[in-house]
């Protein structure tokens, strides 16, 4: 079945306007028309079944038929990963694989060893949420993922609530098996923190410093599996 997205606001009873970009996708791309039913999200949990009442390439209408169950149900641990901006289109890759891994927020670090931070930061983000709605659309989720505006690694624990995961390179422990429903997953650069990084996150009384042994991974390859690490003890990837 296919999926499409519109804000609660697009709602008007029981039918739901599509705007331009999704019209254009149903219309032109997939081909769709009248009659043909297909699947619905509001981005903030609510996902429904729908009947094609109009179709043209600026402006699609859907008919609401039921409310049906999204086929990825949201996680009961709420994480943000943290992580920081990354070269080429790995930070692409690590918003896409945090929807599908069921993140509720994702907030782009800029660190000392960040190695490129893009130009024009402000222009990424309409491309970067457009990337999370995609993977809501095609991994099955009914809630739409945050993506935040970079910020600068001094300021995160400050605008963060719960329990923070420092994943560092050195001078970190075991993970804890205290059960908590929110979580900051923080993952660093590809050069790694700097001490001072280090030295901020110790001080921080909810962050909890974690050293893994064993494996050298990319930033980008961390910053995933780091996540199904603490989705699967903490939430429900089991």
């Amino acid at each position: 079945m296919r999926r499409f997205y519109a804000p609660p606001d697009s709602f008007k009873g029981n039918m739901v306007q599509l705007d331009e970009q999704e019209s254009h996708h149903l219309c032109s791309v997939l081909r769709l028309k009248v009659g043909d039913e297909v699947d619905l999200f509001d981005g903030e949990g609510s996902e429904f079944l729908c009947r094609v009442a109009s179709a043209s390439k600026r402006i699609a209408t859907l008919e609401i038929l039921a409310e049906a169950e999204p086929s990825a149900p949201e996680s009961p641990l709420k994480i943000s990963l943290a992580a920081a901006l990354m070269k080429g289109d790995k930070t692409d890759l690590c918003i896409q694989k945090a929807v599908e891994l069921g993140v509720t927020t994702f907030i782009p670090l800029i660190t000392s060893r960040t190695e490129k931070i893009p130009k024009n930061l402000e222009k990424q983000m309409p491309r970067w949420r457009r990337i999370a709605l995609d993977a809501t659309k095609q991994c099955g989720r009914a809630k739409l993922m945050s993506v935040k505006k970079p910020i600068e690694f001094a300021n995160l624990f400050s605008r963060v609530n719960g329990k923070c995961l420092f994943f560092s390179e050195r001078g970190g422990g075991n993970m804890s098996t205290e059960v908590v429903e929110n979580i900051t997953v923080i993952v660093g650069p590809e050069g790694g923190w700097e001490d001072d990084e280090i030295d901020i996150a110790r001080r921080d009384q909810s962050t909890e410093l974690i050293t893994f042994g064993g494996r050298i991974m990319r930033a980008e390859t961390a910053a995933i599996a780091l996540t199904a690490i603490v989705q699967h003890r903490f939430g429900d990837l089991k």
